[in-house]
């Protein structure tokens, strides 16, 4: 009954009912897997409730002469005195009790217990550990109140580190004896707000045990690969950092892409400066640059460079400051930006820079 208490308390704080609807959404393979959970459960339960039936009614009695302790609505005949059963007469055996009885019990603890949870000890592993998998790291370190075997899974813990960090150095080496991806968790999870305070702690911090190595491509991997570090700190990183700028930008496939399209999805993980400068100045050249190599197809259809592409983006974002600004009252007409835009790039075909137009009246900001 402690135990008992315990989950229900628990579960009252990570209400599992979250995890049953994400599983719900996330796939009808998984509803069909949580049924069949509660499905055995109900078994489990009813064999329990049929072995303390059986357990009562072996030991005889009680003072009304039914079962001892069942607590059941079944009191004496009005007008006759409860007696002990003949010699003769014949008890049923546990195996023999039927949905009935089982119902009797049923009804009788319903007004004494709380309302009746999913044990996941009682289930298959597989499938206890599957509905964990649904709880982020806090939840999951509640739920280890209770279930501390599955808790501490590894498996899950390592779920947890490579959906929230998809990349580490340490992910390739042998890891040693007594590893444990639950610290592992914990160690990312303080190095990443060390980074977001100061960011050269922060890489010093992954260094010193071994998270990441120093080397770009290792440094680029792992800043492409999550989105727990504040992009104001990345971005000073960054513009320190060149050699990890360059290959951060060739981890981008932009193939089949349309450019604002690009473009959008270039700032989302490398965060444009507030203002214009060098920094925004290299970021549209590194961009410009691997945009063609991603889409030589185009680059031939279109007549494509990275001069032209370079000119493009800034016109791009020059359209969604006017187009987006409140402060701007007159804004740029479609005509006006392909005649705008032809004079810089001669190259361009006017049905192209008007979808360009397109794009940004009916998306947004680039860069936002």
């Amino acid at each position: 009954m402690i135990r008992a208490d315990k989950a229900v308390f628990v579960l009252s704080i990570i209400s599992l009912q979250r995890v049953y609807v994400a599983a719900a959404v996330e796939s009808f393979h998984t509803v069909q897997i949580l049924q069949m959970g509660q499905g055995l459960w109900r078994v489990a339960r009813n064999q329990q409730l049929q072995q303390e039936f059986g357990e009562q009614w072996d030991a005889g009695p009680g003072p009304d002469g039914d079962p001892q302790d069942l607590g059941m609505e079944m009191g004496p005949t009005p007008g006759h005195s409860p007696s002990s059963p003949s010699p003769g007469s014949t008890r049923r055996h546990p195996q023999h009790c039927q949905g009935a009885d089982i119902y009797q019990l049923l009804r009788a603890r319903r007004g004494k217990e709380q309302p009746g949870f999913i044990d996941l000890e009682i289930l298959p592993p597989e499938l206890s550990i599957t509905i964990l998998s649904y709880l982020n790291a806090t939840d999951l370190c509640l739920a280890s109140c209770v279930w501390q075997d599955l808790g501490h899974d590894e498996y899950l813990w390592q779920g947890l580190c490579k959906s929230t960090w998809g990349h580490c150095s340490i992910y390739n080496r042998r890891l040693p004896s007594g590893f444990s991806y639950r610290r592992l968790y914990m160690q990312l999870d303080e190095g990443s707000l060390t980074f977001n305070a100061n960011h050269q702690e922060g890489v010093s911090y992954f260094m010193s045990r071994g998270i990441l190595v120093d080397h770009p491509k290792e440094l680029a991997k792992f800043i492409f690969c999550t989105r727990t570090l504040n992009w104001k700190m990345l971005r000073i990183y960054l513009d320190e950092r060149r050699d990890v700028l360059d290959e951060l930008v060739t981890l981008h496939n932009f193939s089949n892409q349309f450019l604002p399209n690009a473009l959008r999805d270039f700032f989302r993980h490398i965060h444009a400066p507030e203002e214009r400068g060098e920094y925004l100045e290299t970021l549209i050249t590194k961009f410009s640059h691997r945009f063609c190599a991603c889409n030589p197809a185009l680059v031939r259809e279109v007549g494509l460079s990275p001069d032209a592409v370079y000119v493009l983006c800034y016109s791009l974002i020059l359209l969604s400051i006017d187009l987006t600004s409140p402060h701007v009252k007159n804004k740029m007409s479609k005509r006006e930006f392909i005649r705008n835009t032809r004079r810089a790039a001669q190259n361009i075909s006017e049905d192209f820079v008007g979808h360009l137009y397109d794009n940004i009246y009916l998306i947004g900001h680039v860069a936002a």
